[in-house]
C-alpha cells in the first residue's frame, strides 16, 4: 500500500492511501487540519472518503499530452499508473494542492 501526503498552500492537510492499485483509494483528512478544502467536491470532514477509481480532484492535476507523454517515457512509468504519476509532479502542480510520498 503507497501512501503520499497531501499539502493545501503548503499546510499538511491529509493522506491519500493506495489501497489496492489502480482501483481503490482512501483520502483522509488529518484530525488538526483547520483550512480549506483541498477540493471544492471534497470538504474538510473526519471521516475518510473512499474511491473505487482515482480521485478526480487529483486526476485533474497530472499532466496531460506532451507533458504527460514525456513523464511516462523519462520515468517509465505504465499510463494506468496514476499514484506513480501523481508522485512524480506532485511538487510541480497548478494550483494550491501538493503531494509528498510518504517514507
Amino acid at each position: 500500500m503507497r501512501k503520499a501526503k497531501v499539502f493545501m498552500h503548503d499546510i499538511h492537510a491529509g493522506i491519500l492511501e493506495e489501497i489496492t492499485p489502480h482501483r481503490a483509494y482512501v483520502f483522509t483528512y488529518l484530525p488538526e487540519y483547520k483550512g480549506p478544502p483541498v477540493s471544492l467536491t471534497v470538504p474538510v470532514r473526519q471521516e475518510a472518503y473512499e474511491y473505487d477509481t482515482f480521485p478526480a480532484f487529483l486526476e485533474g492535476l497530472l499532466p496531460e499530452g506532451y507533458n504527460l507523454e514525456g513523464l511516462l517515457r523519462a520515468l517509465k512509468i505504465d499510463r494506468q499508473d496514476l499514484f506513480s504519476q501523481l508522485l512524480a509532479v506532485g511538487n510541480d502542480m497548478v494550483g494550491a494542492v501538493t503531494v509528498q510520498e510518504t517514507e
